[in-house]
């Protein structure tokens, strides 16, 4: 029987092989889409997982109150070593901090340091306890003693390598910040892609006092170091929880102990919290995403099977005259559909082999801790097996049961009584309501790009408040004093560079940590907070902001009393106008200081924000940034020449320069991200949707022929023929439209209260909408219902 039904089977899908395939290729592609999407979220959500004992690992992070609460992602530097001595349920606790701004150097044996390394991220303090905690595998060295001592380092394979080459990295030397000097004690394994805890290199915690002083490690107050935490079997994480507040009252006066909130998270959690790459929320949305686009693989599958049906219905009445049982029928209906289910989904695999270089090349440059290696073989993980088989399971009982129903509850009386079918056609709803819904999800699409691109170039081209054409930051070293008056000099003679100031930040920037400030003679902080930058007296004219009120800050200002506020500011401290703030006080970063200017307002950062309350300090010795303004006709030479003039005063420095442009093109890097994303989606959508509708077509064209002969026969006119054969699509369209519209536009205007500065979904944005999925179904449906209009009717007519 099986042998037979193949055979039938074969013999079927080959006849009509055509619309077998468009059927294939829609469902291949809808299954490509939840292919990727289920393996990129899969990667996302493996994010350090492997861990040993992960169910009683913690992560311990600081709320800190006031204005708004502020997460972050750290906690106070001695709060590991207290839980690790103090509390007995604690099994191990170590503390981490990340490289910023330190560069790395080794001996070229001749008594210099060559190859200069700027690490930013791959590199940090920790202790002995963090290899045990997190399941380090060791390659040589003693794990238990080798971050015992000050001055020592731990280095990856990797690392070593780039360090040393081949030679042997253990007890070699390796310079930090070009003034400490620290031995390799050890090798490990290169950390796993899957993790945001990828360091290379590990320099020991006992390091930091050498480097900042003896008290370095005992401040309560800083946020410095991250802390992870592992319970001992057994422990309810609630002791934890309970323990954290009376750890802050007990080191933290009573003030400053209610700004800060210690929180327990689970090491889990790493990649979907505080500074995670990937929340859950946005993941949860991908994968409702990547169902949506499956469903409609099927839908468009369902349709055309659908369309079949009444293709084959004298086929189903001889077999059930000649015995053929309904379960038979749909047996045998189930199989075709498998078959072209099982073939929809290699073509699937296929496809997304194909796609994820492409796939692993943008995750990659979109975000520095990503580094995917996604590959096919990846859906051989337990998890993904599961999902797979599910999924295949799930396309053929949705794709095939329906058709197989229709097919087999024909009656064989009226199925043997005549050819045409066109009267069943009226009582298919349920195909009638899957392109309805075909029609809804392209449209939902459409009008998500729509808005999504919109809002994005709306956010490109919102005016900063400053110049920032033409400007270069360089970066300065964080941690050993530059010659900033040399660098200025020299930087000024330079055919191309107009001006050089130098400061914390450019005016936006994503370091924006609120500071609390009291204001004139107050005793206690303001009910809100401002953010700093560090200036010098050329800031201003760089980039060119305006003074409303008062005067610039002074170079000869040596001691940083001399502070600007803008706008925002002033009219938060309800102070009646920028002159009448002129000559006050603030109390700020543990100084008093002087208000002697008003800038106008501009952006600080995050666009999702509106303007904040800015305070600019006069502290130019401090800064971490030198900000040169060149000409707008500056030539490369000119960038060269900045170069070399850094490789002559810093020669034990890595230079590292960047535009401002595109620092702040990096506000809207993850809106590009989404709005790529998106742009792909709809192109899915939108092309299954079109395969649907020209299967459907196809098909209508045939059941009606006869008709459409007689109406040429009778006189009718072309498109009068076009309007029988595209009527249906156009109201169903119209259908799709009336819920797409109001549903897309309610949870996309929810999208954009997320953003200070948005569009609104209006009705040219609508109409735009229902514009492009008239013109896409037009010309889809277009091309076959010309051809059927055109041909002979004499073609159609003779048979009879």
């Amino acid at each position: 029987m099986i042998i037979h039904y193949l055979t039938v089977a074969r013999r079927h899908l080959w006849q009509h092989w055509h619309v077998n395939l468009i059927s294939l290729l829609g469902l291949s592609v809808g299954l490509t889409s939840g292919l990727v999407i289920f393996l990129v979220v899969n990667y996302l959500f493996s994010f350090d997982r492997y861990h040993p004992h992960l169910e009683r690992t913690y992560w311990l992070v600081t709320d800190i109150k006031g204005e708004r609460t502020m997460p972050t992602d750290a906690a106070p530097r001695p709060l590991a070593e207290v839980l690790r001595r103090d509390y007995a349920f604690v099994e191990n606790a170590v503390r981490l901090e990340t490289f910023f701004g330190r560069t790395l150097s080794v001996s070229n044996g001749k008594g210099g340091w060559i190859k200069k390394f700027a690490e930013a991220r791959n590199v940090c303090f920790t202790e002995p306890q963090y290899f045990d905690l997190f399941g380090v595998e060791w390659v040589s060295g003693n794990r238990k003693t080798a971050l015992a001592a000050p001055n020592t380092i731990v280095l990856s394979e990797r690392y070593a390598r780039k360090f040393f080459d081949s030679a042997s990295a253990i007890g070699r030397t390796i310079r930090l910040d070009n003034r400490t000097d620290l031995t390799v004690m050890g090798i490990v394994k290169d950390p796993p892609t899957n993790t945001q805890l990828r360091y290379d290199a590990f320099v020991s915690y006992s390091t930091i006092p050498v480097l900042e002083g003896p008290t370095a490690l005992a401040d309560w107050k800083g946020l410095q170091a991250m802390c992870f935490v592992r319970l001992r079997e057994g422990t309810d994480p609630i002791r934890l929880h309970q323990s954290l507040p009376l750890i802050r009252r007990k080191n933290l006066p009573a003030k400053e102990a209610q700004h800060f909130d210690y929180q327990v998270l689970p090491l889990a959690e790493l990649n979907h919290e505080r500074s995670g790459m990937a929340p859950r929320p946005v993941l949860y949305a991908l994968l409702g995403v990547g169902v949506l686009l499956v469903l409609a693989g099927c839908i468009n599958f369902i349709n055309l099977a659908t369309a079949r049906a009444l293709r084959r219905v004298r086929e189903v009445g001889v077999r059930k005259v000649m015995g053929s049982t309904q379960g038979q029928l749909i047996g045998q209906f189930m199989l075709e559909t498998a078959l072209l289910v099982i073939g929809a989904m290699l073509v699937a695999l296929l496809f997304t082999q194909l796609c994820l270089p492409f796939i692993n090349r943008t995750l990659a440059a979109s975000a520095d801790m990503l580094r995917p290696n996604l590959s096919i073989l990846d859906v051989t993980q337990p998890r993904a097996v599961g999902w797979f088989l599910g999924l295949l399971s799930g396309v053929v009982l949705l794709s095939g049961l329906y058709p197989a129903f229709v097919l087999a509850r024909f009656n064989p009386a009226n199925a043997l009584a005549s050819q045409s079918t066109t009267r069943l056609a009226g009582k298919l709803t349920v195909r009638q309501g899957l392109i309805w819904g075909q029609f809804v999800l392209m449209q939902f699409f459409i009008l998500s790009v729509l808005v999504i691109t919109s809002q994005l170039r709306h956010m490109q081209q919102v005016t900063w408040g400053f110049q920032s054409a033409s400007t270069v930051a360089v970066f300065l070293p964080q941690h050993s004093p530059a010659p900033l008056s040399t660098l200025r000099e020299q930087w000024g003679q330079i055919p191309g560079v107009e001006q050089v100031a130098f400061g914390s930040d450019p005016p936006a920037s994503p370091y924006n940590r609120p500071s609390p400030f009291s204001y004139h003679s107050a005793t206690e902080p303001e009910p809100f907070e401002t953010r700093v930058r560090a200036i010098d007296a050329h800031y201003l004219s760089v980039f060119d902001l305006s003074l409303v009120a008062g005067r610039n800050v002074r170079s000869t200002d040596t001691t940083g009393r001399d502070v600007l506020v803008n706008e925002t500011m002033v009219r938060q401290l309800g102070v009646s106008s920028p002159a009448a703030i002129i000559g006050k006080s603030i109390r700020v970063k543990d100084a008093e200081r002087v208000i002697v200017g008003v800038v106008r307002d501009f952006r600080s950062g995050d666009l999702h924000q509106p303007i904040l309350p800015i305070t600019l300090i006069n502290d130019g010795p401090h800064s971490r940034v030198a900000m040169l303004r060149l000409t707008p006709t500056h030539s490369d030479q000119t960038r060269r020449a900045i170069q070399q003039v850094w490789d002559q005063v810093l020669p034990d420095q890595v230079y590292h320069a960047e535009t401002v442009t595109d620092l702040l093109e990096s506000f809207t890097e993850l809106e590009r991200l989404l709005a790529a994303f998106v742009q792909a989606f709809a192109l899915v959508a939108i092309g299954l949707s079109c395969l649907g509708l020209y299967g459907l077509v196809t098909f209508l064209t045939e059941t009606k022929a006869k008709e459409i002969g007689v109406r040429r026969v009778l006189g009718a006119r072309t498109g009068q023929l076009l309007w029988l054969l595209g009527q249906e699509f156009g109201k169903l369209l119209g259908l799709g439209f009336l819920v797409a519209a109001p549903v897309g536009a309610w949870l996309l205007s929810n999208w954009l209260q997320q953003y200070t500065y948005r569009i609104s979904v209006n009705g040219w944005l609508l109409a735009g909408t229902l514009l492009l999925t008239s013109l896409i179904t037009g010309l889809t449906v277009s091309r076959q219902a010309l051809k059927g209009a055109w041909a002979n009717p004499i073609r159609y007519l003779k048979s009879d």
